[in-house]
């Protein structure tokens, strides 16, 4: 079950905190996702300091770790420390598009919407180039830029032009973005309100299925000799795995299975007898229980551990049979 009351947040940033301090080489990520929990549970101090002990171990990404630090210290007051960073931030200029996103958008929360503009201009105007082909990340810029614009009443020019293009929302992005749309809420009209909910409705949907899901769903490789030894130390998983086989073909399907029912950010995560016998052991948990193979699962994806699925039909398969996925288990997708 998803965390939902600010107790059900507190709770899964406590796990995840202590799961970082099992697997130190996985902190950065695990105390990420704990912050994000603290923020929505409303404990924004304890957020902050998550962040501050982050960027005192030499983090992997400081620039987006000071973005979320200046978008939570705005939020309980601290507009000078955020302000702060979001300047150092800018003066950095990332290369990663995340840390420009976060800043421009808190700016826009706000109300700084020519500062924000500005953030999502000299972001795209570093990342949207001739020689680096359009990614998630950076459509993502181009369409928060066009949102500020569009509030700020400025006319279309040629990045508002390709965000429309890219969006593949049934709600065009120009109706998403009217900054007219407010006004609705306080009609008398009940065709004016429904159509209005179902706008927001439409807005909503991407950013609910990002924000509900941070990590992949995940499925459990077992390489052959991994796969093995599991067996043999544990032979009541037997009927879990009848043959290693038999093992990625159920991967194969269970994942084709998640994305016909309309399940996204699908990955795999390759497993090994010592990682699984030191999860159980911190689990204070038998290896032998079939119940905490999709525990396991999750843990390793929540530590950054999952490839994405599926591959490239030309890149190698996921199960290292070293033929491309398409000659492999991509062949004849369904």
């Amino acid at each position: 079950m998803r965390p939902d009351t600010p107790a059900e947040h507190i709770a899964e940033a406590e796990r995840l905190i202590r799961t970082a301090t099992r697997y130190p080489e996985d902190q950065e990520p695990l105390l990420l996702q704990a912050a994000a929990h603290l923020e929505l549970a409303d404990a924004r101090d304890r957020a902050s300091a998550l962040y501050d002990q982050l960027l005192s171990a030499s983090p992997a990404d400081p620039h987006l770790i000071k973005a979320l630090q200046a978008s939570n210290l705005w939020e309980y007051g601290h507009e000078a420390e955020a302000r702060a960073l979001i300047s150092g931030i800018r003066a950095a200029s990332p290369k990663d598009p995340a840390p420009w996103e976060v800043i421009a958008e808190t700016l826009e929360a706000h109300d700084e919407l020519e500062a924000s503009h500005e953030c999502f201009t000299e972001a795209a105007s570093l990342l949207v180039t001739e020689d680096a082909p359009l990614i998630p990340a950076t459509t993502a810029l181009l369409t928060g830029r066009h949102r500020v614009r569009r509030l700020l009443g400025l006319p279309h020019d040629e990045w508002d032009m390709v965000a429309d293009t890219r969006h593949i929302g049934p709600i065009p992005l120009d109706e998403l973005h009217d900054p007219k749309r407010i006004w609705a809420l306080g009609s008398d009209d009940p065709a004016e309100l429904r159509a209005e909910i179902a706008r927001l409705r439409a807005e909503l949907g991407d950013r609910r299925a990002a924000l509900s899901r941070p990590f992949p769903v995940a499925i459990l490789h077992w390489p052959q000799h991994e796969l093995a030894e599991l067996l043999t130390s544990y032979p009541t998983l037997a009927a879990e795995y009848p043959s290693h086989e038999a093992h990625l073909l159920a991967v194969e399907s269970s994942l084709r299975a998640l994305a016909a029912s309309g399940t996204t950010n699908l990955g795999i995560v390759t497993a090994s007898v010592p990682s699984f016998e030191a999860f159980a052991a911190s689990e204070k948990t038998s290896p032998a229980s079939p119940s905490l193979l999709a525990e396991y699962a999750t843990t390793l994806a929540a530590r950054g551990r999952a490839t994405s699925w599926p591959p490239s039909p030309g890149t190698p398969c996921w199960c290292a049979s070293g033929k491309p996925y398409a000659e492999c288990h991509g062949a004849a997708k369904a």
